[in-house]
């Protein structure tokens, strides 16, 4: 008998391994469920509306009571629920510092009955699932290299704006459409899981019309840079200048642009760290409202980039 469309339909989840580093070595945070009566990783379903990367934060949050910020991803695991429907869970890394544990205050819910840091080797010995096994030793493997520490260079292209053969004005002054501006509020809860502390972006108007919203909800200024719109002359080098900038300085930032400024921010990214082009171009093919995130190695970024993601609003 052919199964329902219902029981085949993917079920999707997101969470993340939370490490730190005490001691002078890693330890990795691991959840017990007493219903289930099993040792796991920080995870849940997406809820109606988010993406995934909302969903990591959010399950984490509820589950643990760390606010995290998303590091590079781990991939994703797949399995079978006792029902018959497929799962899909997606993972991060989240590096938690020494001041998050010192102020952190647990209760027990109806998900989780204890949390517990532990090293790689305890970890990987007491996690009930090799499925989650696997995503600790990506981790454990990371360390190992000196990349797990990284930062993300979040690309984003404009919200859909209005056509140019309509606008009586200039290419930079043209505004958001509705629907422009309803991508900018919906790519918030996106961007704000990587917790960007800069945001530069193209001079455009559309450009600054994207930012807005993730601006105010941070409380951050942006800062315009004539060099990121498509109608300056991206031969005169300086996209590189504003990308060894923000190598430089080493935190979390979205980079706001258009379409044909993209592969040139890639391309030169990939040159500043070392990174062959050919794994990252995808990378630069977004549709309104897309952000592609790159994260970088915090101790060298010149040890190319981790791992590269790409995410939009679900609208």
């Amino acid at each position: 008998m052919p199964s329902s469309p219902d029981r085949e339909a993917t079920v999707y989840a997101a969470g993340a391994v939370l490490w730190r580093i005490a001691n002078g070595k890693p330890r990795v945070l691991v959840i017990h469920r007493e219903k289930h009566d099993d040792v796991s990783l920080p995870k849940g379903k997406v809820d109606a509306g988010e993406t995934l990367p909302q969903t990591a934060v959010r399950e984490v949050w509820e589950e643990t009571g760390y606010r995290i910020a998303l590091g590079a991803p781990l991939g994703s695991i797949e399995y079978r629920l006792p029902s018959g429907r497929p799962k899909e869970v997606h993972y991060w890394a989240c590096e938690v510092d020494d001041a998050q544990v010192d102020a952190h205050d647990f209760t027990a819910n109806d998900e989780v009955s204890g949390l517990r840091w532990m090293s790689l080797k305890k970890a990987l010995n007491r996690l009930s699932y090799e499925r989650d096994r696997d995503v600790v030793r990506l981790l454990a493997d990371r360390l190992e290299r000196g990349v797990a520490r990284t930062f993300p260079i979040v690309a984003l292209r404009h919200a859909t704006a209005v056509p140019g053969l309509s606008w009586p004005g200039d290419d930079d002054s043209r505004p958001l459409t509705a629907r422009g501006r309803a991508q900018s509020e919906r790519i918030v809860p996106i961007l704000e899981a990587y917790r960007p502390a800069r945001i530069i972006t193209s001079t455009a108007v559309r450009c600054r019309g994207t930012v807005a919203p993730l601006a105010e909800r941070l409380g951050l200024a942006p800062v315009s840079e004539r060099v990121l719109s498509q109608s300056a002359t991206p031969a005169d080098g300086r996209v590189r200048e504003v990308l060894d900038a923000v190598l430089a300085a080493r935190e979390p930032v979205v980079i706001c642009s258009h379409s044909p400024v993209m592969p040139e921010l890639v391309a030169q990214l990939a040159v500043a760290t070392r990174t062959r082009l050919s794994g990252l171009s995808r990378q630069a093919m977004l549709s309104t409202a897309e952000c592609s995130v790159l994260h970088v190695p915090a101790d060298d970024p010149t040890r190319g980039v981790v791992a590269a993601e790409t995410h939009g609003p679900l609208i």
